[in-house]
């Protein structure tokens, strides 16, 4: 910050967190237990995917990122579902408790929240891994759902025979004299719908 180094870990985590209008602190407590137990370390073996940063006693630096709450308009970005920053510095402050809480205090680092940083990261792998709270989630995927419904209504409404034709296709009845035999090509009494 200001051409000051501030904050640094080890190996671990850097955690980039976006804070949203909608977020409360059932979704802060979920982000904390998923980010200290993410199996993303390997094991003593070598074994891939199988320790968390607890499990190996890594450090987490946290740095409050409120532009991965961008939602752009054409090519301009939007961040109006992003928290407003006097409450999204206590929610980020309070993040950080719980994380110190739930792990150990000394390996949790944090960068200066608000201020324009520069963030070096070295990432190994590279991995990076998006992880959002399951109220989110379900948001979203009530929303893809939705939309899926509505693209079928809208099929369904296309595909929907007029009255007329409803009329020219509807089965006949073998005593209308006005029936026709079959003889001239209609069958379509005769084919399963």
């Amino acid at each position: 910050v200001g051409g000051e180094q501030i904050s640094s870990i080890g190996r671990g985590l850097c955690v980039l967190l976006g804070i949203s209008l909608e977020d409360t602190q059932r979704e802060l407590e979920h982000m904390v237990r998923k980010i200290l137990n993410l199996r993303v370390f390997e094991d003593e073996s070598g074994k891939h995917w199988s320790k968390s940063v607890m499990d190996k006693q890594y450090e987490v630096l946290c740095v409050s990122q409120f532009t991965l709450q961008c939602i752009l308009k054409g090519n301009k970005p939007d961040y109006h579902m992003a928290m407003p920053t006097e409450q999204a510095e206590c929610f980020y402050n309070n993040f950080l408790e719980q994380l110190r809480k739930a792990y150990k205090p000394e390996l949790i680092k944090d960068g200066k929240f608000g201020a324009y940083m520069q963030v070096h990261i070295q990432n190994d792998g590279p991995v990076t891994i998006e992880l959002e709270s399951p109220a989110a989630t379900v948001d979203l995927k009530q929303q893809t759902k939705l939309e899926k419904q509505q693209q079928r209504k809208e099929k369904t409404r296309t595909k929907v025979p007029s009255e007329s034709s409803r009329e020219r296709n509807a089965p006949r009845n073998k005593d209308d004299p006005s029936a026709s035999s079959g003889a001239e090509g209609d069958v379509s009494s005769e084919r399963e719908p």
